[in-house]
């Protein structure tokens, strides 16, 4: 007989949250060394920052413009099948991109094609990820601590680890592990025993367009959300979207690729301490405190902007990765403890739409503003741009002063979440 499947544990140790755990950070691992491989590979076959950032909006458009409707689709069917398909989905297509670059026959508008392909299954995938997460961990703030740690250690090994690939054979090396991350994260996925969904989403309901329009409703009504989306598509057009292609464009063609790697290992090892330094500190206002973290996020494109020696550039990208996954601990954990279970899917995927739909901009305006400009000129503007975010964020009074709760509320107010006081030193309670 099958065991029942467990409630969410109050230990971090659980089964079912190690999986989980482990589905996310070997995902992530490939996802971290995708930015290098493409873009040593457009490069060395003649292509510029305009290329690269083609590339990556091709995934990110596809990704805003689908994750709305994933969202719907992980509250009325089965989300974990859905994750399970869309990495295998995945698993296809960088198969594919790595024969392309294997073979040599590469094509900007294929390369485009399967960025779109791969941005659909992220969009099918992500909404369930904020969903699942209370689902396998009574602790939030912790889970998404530790998850966040995970997935900023894969962000410091998966740049050395594809620089590498890439110098031992080829870019198409690492579009071949890549598929492979994919294909084990649907295996932990698979092995998950999740309990019951206390969300009811199974319960009978209106159509397709009902159901986003509850999840719009839901998400204009919480001021704290939708102010930090719009301020949120301010960093992506100016920060976010010009970073990737801007900083390989300086970084390889003077220093080489293994230098890229390395500095980016150093974001990832940032972002890292940042989940570190979330599962240690409980603020009473989390946005506020992420937001304070977030002003050290000016120090990456500043120091590739005005050209620093690379251990310069290490330091800063560690200082940015620091407040980067400190601030994205907040947020994800303000998102599914202050959001019903009944919504949750759907608001995650309404933020996450919000949140890329401008970074497809900035990434495809950072070849032209750099051919205009230069791109350093551009970088340095983007760490001026993360100053101005910073306050944006702290100027708004919901956001700054929406209080931390311990456990997401219930559809139609029928409780009341409990407040979380300070605490530094502890983990809240919950082993880890």
């Amino acid at each position: 007989m099958t065991p029942a499947p467990a409630p969410p544990a109050a230990s971090l140790r659980s089964r079912n949250f190690a999986l989980f755990f482990a589905a996310r950070a070997v995902a992530k691992l490939g996802d971290a060394m995708l930015p290098l491989a493409l873009s040593a590979g457009l490069l060395q076959r003649g292509h510029g920052p305009g290329a690269i950032g083609a590339v990556l909006a091709s995934l990110t458009v596809c990704l805003a413009g689908f994750v709305v409707f994933g969202g719907v689709f992980c509250d009325r069917l089965d989300t974990r099948a859905l994750m399970i398909g869309a990495d295998l989905v995945r698993v296809v297509t960088q198969a594919v991109l790595a024969g392309l670059f294997l073979g040599g026959h590469v094509v900007l508008w294929q390369v485009c094609a399967i960025g779109a392909v791969n941005g659909i299954a992220a969009g099918l995938f992500q909404p369930g990820v904020a969903g699942t997460i209370p689902r396998v961990a009574a602790d939030v703030q912790g889970a998404n601590g530790l998850i966040r740690t995970a997935e900023s250690l894969a962000l410091l090994l998966g740049p050395a680890l594809a620089g590498l690939l890439v110098a031992a054979f080829s870019p198409g090396g690492v579009f071949a592990a890549h598929a492979g991350t994919y294909a084990l994260s649907a295996l932990c996925l698979a092995l998950l025993r999740l309990p019951p969904d206390a969300s009811g989403r199974r319960a009978a309901r209106g159509g397709y367009r009902a159901d986003l329009a509850e999840g719009w409703r839901e998400f204009r009504a919480r001021q704290w959300m939708w102010a930090v989306i719009l301020v949120w598509m301010v960093y992506m057009i100016t920060v976010a979207g010009p970073q990737v292609p801007l900083t390989a464009a300086e970084i390889i063609p003077s220093r080489g690729a293994g230098v890229y790697g390395l500095v980016n290992s150093a974001l990832g090892a940032g972002t890292a301490l940042g989940g570190l330094c979330a599962l240690r500190y409980r603020p009473v206002r989390q946005l506020r405190a992420g937001a304070v973290a977030l002003l050290g996020c000016c120090l990456f494109p500043a120091a590739v902007g005005a050209g620093l020696p690379t251990g310069s550039m290490m330091a800063g990208a560690a200082v940015s990765g620091t407040g980067l996954g400190f601030w994205g601990v907040m947020w994800a954990t303000s998102v599914q403890t202050q959001v019903p279970g009944t919504v949750l899917n759907r608001i995650h995927a309404y933020e996450v739409a919000g949140s890329l739909a401008m970074m497809p901009v900035g990434q495809a305006l950072a070849g032209p503003a750099a051919q205009l400009l230069g791109g350093r000129t551009v970088l340095l503007a983007g760490g001026a741009m993360v100053i101005v975010v910073s306050c944006a964020l702290l100027g708004v009074p919901a956001i700054r002063d929406l209080r931390a709760v311990s456990a997401p509320p219930r559809a139609g107010g029928g409780t009341k979440a409990r407040h979380e006081p300070a605490r530094r030193g502890t983990s809240g309670g919950k082993s880890t």
